[in-house]
């Protein structure tokens, strides 16, 4: 991380010479994005460490634009303009957000810089930011019987946190061992997207994988499991207000459980993850509802967005009570495609 920030405050640097927001908005052809540069998923690198995601399409009518800042919608976006070599558009937001934002870019080859600015009635900031494209997605579907993991091995130990840290320094730190079991402990009660407490991530970090975890979650309680940070398994009960896309057994809002096989809330549910080639498989006790799909684009909450690297497990904690338990993971050795 050290690295990688040295390396954003360079490019900031030469972000502010080069003055990108300041350019003049004299609107121009969308041709001025033809360059097939420009298009693909990019990596987001906030001076504020905010995590975020881009992606940029090419459509008949000029360039198309999702992008996610952390717990937001990843759009589509509004007031998509193309003006002097610089790609500008306004983030969808809740209907309750006072604030505008706004995000300018512009891509040099494989350079890609840019700014979010916030504009509301008592403020104005600016957060510079650069981009790092993200390899695209595989062409078919791992072939699973050949892909060869590790002896599985606990993560958790049943007694301390070791291996474990919070993954906000600044929030409350929900999360102790009880009876041998993970359990985290806020006053929230809602569906709301964050909360003043914290979510609880490996030291470790992995890129592809088996998981196994037990979880139990109250009835209209929220949790969730982020694999390598970036893509949310959801943890709720069977008979939560939250279903389909959004229910257990989903990526949330990403990839729908072909049934709900939920148990209802105060029971201990399993479930078995695989993680590999962006593709995810989902057994949720003993149900296979997510079969090897493909993933390609981080998770509204995921604190990583660069499927290239490995990233932590990471349990979220800022929602509600929950509690976890037999947590095994069995990274892959080789896939041997």
């Amino acid at each position: 991380m050290n690295e990688a920030k040295a390396d954003c405050g360079k490019t900031w640097a030469a972000f502010v010479v080069l003055g990108l927001g300041m350019l003049p908005l004299v609107a121009t052809s969308a041709d001025e994005v033809s360059d097939s540069s420009w298009y693909g998923d990019w990596s987001i690198d906030l001076q504020s460490e905010t995590p975020a995601w881009l992606r940029i399409e090419r459509t008949p009518n000029g360039p198309e634009v999702r992008f996610r800042l952390h717990v937001g919608s990843d759009g589509r976006h509004s007031n998509v303009q193309v003006k002097d070599g610089q790609l500008q558009f306004t983030l969808k937001q809740n209907r309750k957000a006072r604030d505008q934002k706004i995000v300018r870019l512009r891509v040099d080859g494989e350079q890609l810089t840019g700014e979010l600015l916030t504009q509301g009635p008592y403020n104005k900031t600016t957060d510079p930011f650069v981009g790092h494209r993200i390899p695209a997605m595989p062409d078919s579907a791992p072939d699973l019987n050949r892909v060869r993991f590790e002896m599985p091995r606990a993560i958790f130990n049943g007694k301390d946190l070791n291996g474990w840290r919070p993954h906000e320094s600044d929030k409350i730190n929900g999360w102790s061992v009880q009876d041998g079991m993970l359990v985290n402990t806020t006053p929230k009660t809602d569906f709301s997207a964050t909360g003043a407490y914290a979510n609880l991530r490996t030291e470790e970090e992995f890129e592809d994988f088996w998981l196994h975890l037990e979880f139990l979650v109250e009835e209209n309680r929220n949790s969730g499991v982020y694999l390598r940070g970036m893509y949310e398994a959801q943890v709720v009960d069977r008979d939560s207000r939250m279903q389909g896309i959004q229910g257990v057994g989903a990526i949330f809002g990403a990839i729908e459980p072909r049934i709900n096989a939920g148990l209802p809330g105060g029971q201990w549910q399993t479930y078995d993850l695989t993680l590999v080639d962006r593709h995810v498989t989902v057994v949720l006790n003993g149900e296979k509802v997510i079969d090897n799909q493909p993933i390609s684009a981080p998770t509204a909450g995921a604190v990583f967005t660069d499927p290239s690297k490995p990233g932590p497990l990471l349990l979220q904690g800022d929602h509600t009570n929950v509690k976890y338990r037999n947590l095994y993971i069995a990274p892959v050795v080789s896939s041997n495609e």
